[in-house]
């Protein structure tokens, strides 16, 4: 796998810095050539003059996938990675992650994902269901898998959007993300779409990032109000029609 191959979409929202410092990182990496930034607000933002950079300004606020569809179509790369502007790199994780896309039945990749105190974060789960999320809400089990940094690759149910890794054909003909969706449950539903089309997600605990989260939707009222709507949309979407995943380490 050589290098030179992965287009990277960020988008901003007001996380001035943080973007820029998060760009500095991924130019270092020899398997980055592309990157295209969304501006979804204004914002004034350091960035460094570099030909694989490509900004975009959004006159409206758009959604999630909307955001990431637009900044595929300037995707001139074999592989496409949707990231967080609120990732942060200790290591490059991409050599681990090319080497699982080598593999044509895998779609989809995603690294371990860590906390600035180095917990293991939620970002590997299994589906939601009506029955899983009633779990959660009284303080059962919130799905996520056991997951430790020296662990073989494995097939996950879902990953989360903070970090995804595609093949780009596949992303065009999984029809991206669902706009319908505005900010959550866009990742979960993509992964839905991987399994039902015959392809498989990789999830690579060798390979991690830190996440220094937000957590929009617990602080405020409007996130709560989107992050409940999606759930309800994904859930009438994919109603008793979740494909029965079995992982393996293949």
């Amino acid at each position: 796998m050589g290098a030179q191959l992965i287009a990277v979409s960020i988008v901003s929202h007001g996380h001035g810095d943080m973007v820029g410092r998060l760009i500095g990182q991924l130019l270092a990496f020899p398997e980055v050539a592309q990157i295209i930034l969304t501006l979804n607000v204004p914002e004034s933002v350091a960035l460094p003059d570099d030909a694989r950079l490509t900004v975009i300004g959004n006159a409206m606020p758009k959604g999630f996938g909307a955001n990431h569809n637009a900044a595929f179509t300037c995707c001139t790369q074999t592989f496409f990675c949707p990231l967080n502007p609120d990732i942060e790199f200790d290591r490059n994780p991409f050599p681990v992650l090319s080497a699982a896309l080598a593999n044509d039945r895998v779609a989809l990749v995603a690294p371990l994902v860590r906390s600035p105190d180095g917990k293991i974060e939620d970002s590997i789960r299994h589906f939601p269901t009506p029955a899983s999320l009633l779990m959660k809400a009284l303080g059962g089990s919130d799905g996520r898998y056991a997951v430790s940094e020296d662990q073989a690759d494995f097939a996950p149910e879902w990953v989360a959007g903070m970090f995804m890794l595609f093949r780009s054909r596949d992303f065009h003909d999984l029809g991206e993300f669902d706009e319908r969706f505005f900010l959550y449950y866009e990742d979960v539903d993509i992964c839905v779409r991987v399994w039902q089309n015959g392809m498989r997600i990789q999830a690579c605990p060798k390979a991690g990032v830190i996440h220094d989260a937000r957590r929009g939707s617990r602080r405020s009222l409007r996130h709560l109000c989107w992050h409940l709507g999606s759930m309800a949309r994904f859930l009438w979407k994919h109603r008793g029609r979740l494909p029965k995943v079995v992982g393996d380490k293949r």
